[in-house]
């Protein structure tokens, strides 16, 4: 089985690296920036869309609002940017806003934080791919007609990218999201040179369709509360900012200056792409509705069911460079693989997160084991896991899913910010320099803007997005808080439980007798070898225990270990129901009642095997023997093995392969963190 499942693991993620090839796999800038800015500069493929989307509801009268919503996001980007620029300088250590919230606002605090990670990790992934399957669809038809298979096909495409290693998934990334920013960036200069130079109307596919407004004439609270909404939805652009923070130890030395600059290319990039797109939406007359075939109006009617309602990009890109172009083609292919790596974003950051959990015992410590390309491999599997029942469970639509989207992102700014400001408190404190204090006097004020102006969105977000489905995040959320709890609390009552005491305890103090039973159902060469090794370790009492359920079968026993006189006990126990398992827990129950301070130990015989099928036919009895007696205390149990001929064949086969690794082997690697104690 293990030469079976070897070779196509081998195909589909590559050959295993040596844990000394980990600094191999770091990451120089340009390869960092595609595979940790790919959400938030992917994220403008969608994100003027839905801020479009929910002015519609206030009719198109409403869209003349969308550069000042533009303007609050831009503000809002390079506040979160300069934010975590200190951030990335100040912990570099890879644990990002759950370090910091851990570190300056306690336990709690943090373990708030990385669940809001976990769930929009998640979401990220869902929706990134959900979205990018509806760009490739406005060009293939079929994929949106298949939008739900595709998208998981998608993601488990993704995954085993992701599980051949960061550098290199990073280096397949880095082509179509550099072709992504070449042509937004060409798309907003020929537009703007079509408009403003040389006075070219350009119109969107939707431009000659009405909208139906749901409210319309909306003033006062109601139209705030919708400007808010729109403001909320355009946030996405913001997700993702934070997977740099988390990921500094991916980066070449010097690690922070690395990752800061790419964080402020990122966030220039970002910003550009967004109002860049707003600005020709609104120049070619795009309409957007939340219920196209209802709100859209042709000619007097809606335009029906079988309308399709592209993305804004789509739109744009067809008004600028012309439908079925070459330039539309190439764009709308860039935006859909852009969208669909844009996920890799959360497959870098939630399994470095998880990892990082483990090791403070929050998580499985699985969680924690490096695979064969030095990867998180346990993680990318879970977090692709999880993003496919999303995908299924909302048929991969990506509007449905948004609404679930950026309640976690900003609950981690927002407490992430807060403990920098108390971290920066703490520094002033102790600091008499004077040029450094004025220094960390600007961070502070800046983290202390972020923490400020992230909560305010916290609370837009919530407000707006609650009823639409914030709260199934929110739901996530405390889902993830309990477990991450309720895993810390076995992992310290174990570690309590078998700590060793500075007095000797009743555990290291040496049993008054050792008791060996062999257990024996037919006088074999493994029952024959199990005596020898239990005679061979001197137990001060050594029998052999064997259960009647056929009375010739125990009386040829009896027979056979006369003839051959076996210097060893041998003790019958009836057994008038067929049990094997019952009298045997019950006699060492009852041995142990008799002298509390023996240990008991059993000798099982055991068959080694050398083919799966072959472990369906022996060694069950002996398993569930087994099982029950871990749970009997002063209790040992040893197997003692008899090796068959196709054991023997399977070695010899196992042998030949070099790169042959022990069935169950675990690899495990360092996570980075500076000086900090998990």
């Amino acid at each position: 089985m293990s030469k079976l499942t070897d070779l196509p693991k081998r195909i589909l993620i590559g050959r295993a690296l040596r844990s000394d090839k980990l600094g191999e796999t770091l990451l120089p800038k340009r390869i960092a920036l595609p595979v940790f800015a790919s959400d938030p500069l992917s994220s403008v493929a969608y994100a003027p869309g839905e801020v479009l989307l929910v002015l519609s509801i206030a009719g198109v009268s409403a869209y003349h609002f969308s550069p000042w919503i533009a303007v609050a996001v831009v503000v809002l980007m390079f506040t979160v940017v300069a934010s975590y620029r200190q951030n990335v300088r100040a912990y570099p250590s890879g644990g990002g806003d759950y370090e910091v919230a851990t570190t300056n606002l306690g336990p709690k605090a943090g373990l708030t934080v990385a669940s809001a990670l976990l769930v929009d990790y998640v979401l990220t992934v869902a929706v990134s791919i959900s979205s990018g399957v509806e760009n490739l669809g406005s060009a293939i038809p079929f994929v949106i007609e298949h939008k739900t298979f595709c998208a998981i096909g998608a993601i488990v495409l993704l995954t085993l990218m992701n599980l051949r290693g960061v550098k290199e998934s990073g280096r397949l990334f880095a082509i179509p999201t550099y072709l992504f920013v070449t042509g937004v960036f060409l798309m907003i200069l020929w537009g703007a040179f079509r408009g403003l130079i040389l006075g070219d109307t350009m119109h969107a596919p939707t431009s000659d369709l009405v909208i139906k407004p749901e409210h319309e004439g909306l003033a006062g609270f109601a139209l705030v509360f919708l400007l808010l909404r729109a403001f909320s939805s355009g946030c996405a652009a913001l997700t993702g900012v934070e997977a740099i923070s988390n990921g500094v130890p991916a980066f070449r030395k010097p690690k922070s200056r690395n990752a800061a600059t790419t964080l402020a290319l990122m966030g220039l990039l970002a910003v550009t792409m967004f109002c860049g797109i707003i600005g020709l939406a609104l120049a070619t007359d795009v309409k957007m509705a939340e219920n196209p075939a209802v709100d859209l109006i042709r000619d007097g009617a809606p335009v029906g069911a079988d309308f399709t309602q592209d993305p804004v990009i789509a739109q744009v890109a067809e008004a600028v460079f012309g439908h079925g172009s070459f330039l539309f083609l190439v764009l709308a292919a860039a935006t859909a693989l852009v969208l669909f790596l844009a996920a890799n974003t959360a497959y870098n950051g939630f399994p470095l997160l998880g990892s990082i959990l483990a090791q403070d015992r929050y998580l499985p410590r699985q969680l924690h084991t490096r695979g064969d390309r030095l990867a998180f491999s346990n993680g990318i599997v879970l977090l692709a896991g999880a993003a496919i029942l999303l995908v299924w469970i909302y048929g991969a639509d990506s509007t449905h899913l948004i609404q679930l989207y950026i309640v976690g992102v900003f609950v981690s700014f927002t407490l992430s910010q807060a403990g920098m400001v108390r971290h920066w408190n703490r520094l002033l404190a102790d600091e008499r320099d004077q040029a450094r204090r004025r220094h960390m006097i600007r961070s502070r004020a800046i983290n202390a803007f972020g923490a400020f102006f992230c909560g305010v969105v916290l609370v837009i977000v919530l407000a707006t997005k609650f009823t639409h489905g914030a709260w199934v995040a929110l739901l996530g959320m405390v889902i993830f808080y309990g477990t991450m709890t309720a895993i810390r609390k076995h992992y310290d009552r174990v570690s309590a439980e078998i700590a060793a005491d500075e007095t000797p305890a009743d555990e290291s103090v040496r049993p008054s007798r050792v008791h060996a039973i062999v257990l024996v159902s037919k006088l074999h060469r493994p029952t024959l070898r199990a005596l020898a090794y239990a005679q061979l370790i001197r137990a001060d009492q050594l029998e052999a225990l064997s259960i009647s359920v056929d009375p010739d079968e125990t009386k040829a026993l009896r027979e056979d270990w006369e003839r051959r006189a076996i210097n060893v006990p041998l003790k019958i126990l009836d057994s008038p129901y067929r049990e094997v398992t019952r009298p045997v827990i019950e006699y060492v129950k009852g041995l142990r009642r008799q002298s509390p301070r023996d240990v008991v130990s059993v000798y099982i015989p055991e068959y080694v095997v050398g083919h799966w099928y072959e472990h369906l036919l022996h060694n069950q009895s002996a398993l569930r023997l087994k099982g029950r007696l871990l749970f009997t205390p002063g209790v040992m149990v040893t197997s003692v093995p008899y090796q068959l001929q196709s054991s023997e064949a399977a070695k010899k086969r196992a042998r030949k392969r070099a790169d042959w690794s022990a069935p169950g082997s675990v690899r495990r690697g360092p996570v980075e963190r500076g000086n900090r104690k998990g």
